[in-house]
């Protein structure tokens, strides 16, 4: 029984032209008359192990289905991006409007629950980038450095963290 007539994954993705080799289910090429198929058939050669030169389609990230049901319309089934980018355009406007402190913690804070959105759910859409694990520390550690910069912002910052003020007075002398 050949691979195209089992149930065999490696069968289906041929039948839909996505197979990687040209063997049968028995481990023929089909080409050398063998139990598989007789010569001149006009089967493909068979298939290597190497990488191929070029890659013809990447897998979807982990996590990288939809959110919600796909008979939802589209704006619920990526709820989780949504809710990141309107985060981080609600405090673009807000640096706009020249509250610059309140606008970057606006930005950090989107980045943060774009990691916890991603740590904590299963599927969710187009916020799934690259692995779950790279997406995490991604949005974290950039949402976290905006945050950061934002309380430490001069002049009157909320923040002060002293070894970065002798750092500072360090490095930039007056003379």
């Amino acid at each position: 029984m050949s691979a195209e007539a089992s149930g065999t994954v490696r069968g289906r993705l041929r039948r839909a032209g996505r197979g990687r080799t040209g063997r049968n289910a028995d481990g023929t090429d089909g080409t050398d008359g063998g139990p598989g198929g007789a010569a001149g058939k006009g089967r493909r050669p068979r298939g290597t192990r190497r990488f191929p030169l070029f890659t013809r389609d990447t897998a979807r990230p982990e996590g990288g289905g939809r959110a919600a049901p796909g008979d939802a319309p589209a704006p619920a089934r990526q709820w989780p991006l949504l809710s990141v980018l309107i985060t981080v355009g609600v405090g673009l406007l807000v640096i706009a409007l020249d509250a610059f402190r309140v606008g970057l913690l606006l930005v950090g804070i989107g980045l943060l629950g774009g990691a916890v959105l991603r740590w904590l759910l299963p599927r969710v859409g187009m916020l799934a980038v690259r692995s779950r694990f790279t997406d995490i520390v991604t949005y974290g550690v950039l949402g976290l450095a905006i945050v950061l910069l934002g309380l430490m912002a001069q002049p009157q910052p909320w923040l002060e963290i002293p070894f970065l003020d002798d750092v500072l007075h360090y490095t930039v002398r007056n003379r």
